[in-house]
């Protein structure tokens, strides 16, 4: 899976910009192949110096569909309702995208720990 995530600087008039949001959210909903998306609003930054006030993401079946989905009418909408509403204050990155559920991962964990405890006893 892929997703395009959109890194939104803090804005001069917050309150303008949540405004036209709904917009841009509208435009880019109508994208081909978007499975989901999510929004993130940042409320304090703990290391580092890039300062973002939002992270949007929109998922993608694979890197194919999500370069499809902004070369669309409706993603090149989407892009310039984007642009318009940040002033440029947004950075655009695609990441693949992979997850798993926390008991899942212990499960693996557990299994290797009985693989080497039946290895340590056939030794």
């Amino acid at each position: 899976m892929y997703k395009l995530v959109i890194l939104i600087e803090p804005q001069v008039d917050i309150l303008a910009f949540e405004k036209v949001w709904p917009e841009f959210l509208r435009r880019a909903e109508k994208m081909p192949g978007l499975i989901r998306e999510s929004t993130s609003h940042v409320d304090r930054l703990l290391h580092g110096k890039y300062h973002i006030s939002m992270m949007h993401e929109l998922y993608f079946e694979s890197l194919e569909a999500a370069n499809a989905a902004i070369a669309s009418p409706e993603g090149q909408e989407a892009g310039k309702v984007l642009q318009i509403i940040t002033a440029g204050k947004v950075t655009l990155l695609f990441a693949e995208h992979q997850e798993d559920e926390l008991n899942n991962i212990q499960q693996h964990q557990n299994q290797e720990k009985e693989d080497a405890q039946n290895a340590d006893g056939e030794a």
